[in-house]
């Protein structure tokens, strides 16, 4: 992997996500054969939000994961760094609310959402961990996050073959049918850097979230992660707070690894 290659500045990563706005849905569909759609259902099944309630739906983009929620009545923010893309998003479903934002600085205020979620769009953070914590602030205490991201599939040979198509295949397909297809190639080894589902999931512990869990969709080349905010909210948004909300928790870390293969 080229480590240089993932050394971007985040107005670097913006400009590459403006540029593949206008064919990323499309491309997205093809390079995972169909597979992101169901994935994202999955993942508002996770966050079971209510008419009434209000979700931040983080890494928007277009807005094809807030889509869902919009036409249950619920009301969601849709909130990317990309101006590109919330264009795009904007042109397509004007009813959403969409809101340009730094992950790692979030333009709501404290205890804001029922939920917070974000899906394929973490590992593209410069500082992941500080997002984590921006959603940890402004969710409501005892509210949900969930978080969808490639991982490490669970099968050492089906690793392997993911691996070979992530860097050969991926951007082979990208120059066909993608308008950027070096934006394919960074999105590719991103993948291969991010951490497994063990990782993110202490990565969620140690920013202040409590009964993290995971399950593993497509053998693992996809992880859904969930976890709730502590009700003693003021405490949880501290250092002291998540740490000793680190101290406090007993036993590996639940797994739910119901391996979805269709």
């Amino acid at each position: 992997m080229n480590r240089a290659s993932l050394d971007k500045r985040p107005d670097e990563v913006a400009t590459m996500f403006d540029d593949v706005a206008p064919k990323y849905d499309v491309v997205n569909d093809v390079l995972s054969m169909g597979q992101t759609r169901r994935w994202r259902k999955i993942v508002v099944e996770a966050v079971d939000a209510k008419p009434g309630q209000r979700v931040l739906d983080l890494a928007a983009g277009t807005g094809t994961s807030s889509e869902p929620y919009a036409d249950a009545g619920i009301d969601v923010v849709a909130c990317d760094f990309s101006l590109g893309m919330l264009k795009v998003g904007k042109r397509r479903r004007p009813d959403i609310n969409f809101v340009a934002g730094d992950a790692t600085n979030l333009p709501f205020a404290d205890n804001s959402f029922d939920a917070s979620t974000i899906s394929f769009g973490l590992r593209n953070v410069n500082e992941p961990k500080k997002a984590l914590a921006e959603m940890l602030r402004v969710t409501k205490p005892g509210g949900k996050l969930v978080i969808a991201e490639f991982s490490a599939p669970v099968v050492p040979l089906w690793r392997t073959m993911y691996t070979e198509y992530l860097m050969r295949a991926l951007p082979a397909i990208a120059v066909k049918v993608a308008s950027n297809p070096d934006a394919y190639v960074y999105l590719a080894e991103s993948i291969r850097a991010w951490p497994d589902q063990d990782h993110l999931a202490a990565w969620l512990q140690e920013s202040g979230w409590d009964n993290v869990t995971y399950r593993n969709l497509t053998g693992g080349i996809v992880a859904v992660h969930r976890a709730t905010k502590p009700l003693d909210s003021t405490a949880a948004s501290t250092p002291d707070g998540a740490a000793a909300a680190i101290a406090a928790h007993k036993g590996p870390v639940a797994k739910l690894r119901r391996n979805i293969t269709r």
